[in-house]
């Protein structure tokens, strides 16, 4: 068993999502984004938690002002 397979790291969330990864830095940096964490200099993103971060996204854009 892959023990990172429930995880993706910040290249590949970039590729998936169509972003480059200095806009994930930027997310990081102002904690906008989903949550990761740091493994070393690596950083990865937890699968569920990028799907929960963008159904969030999902919701917050049908709210009204």
């Amino acid at each position: 068993m892959d023990l990172l397979e429930d995880w993706i790291s910040r290249h590949d969330l970039a590729i998936s999502l169509g972003l480059s990864e200095d806009t994930l830095w930027r997310w990081d940096a102002k904690r906008t984004g989903p949550q990761r964490i740091k493994l070393g200099r690596k950083v990865y993103y937890q699968r569920c938690a990028v799907r929960s971060w963008l159904e969030a996204r999902i919701a917050q854009g049908t709210q009204r002002p």
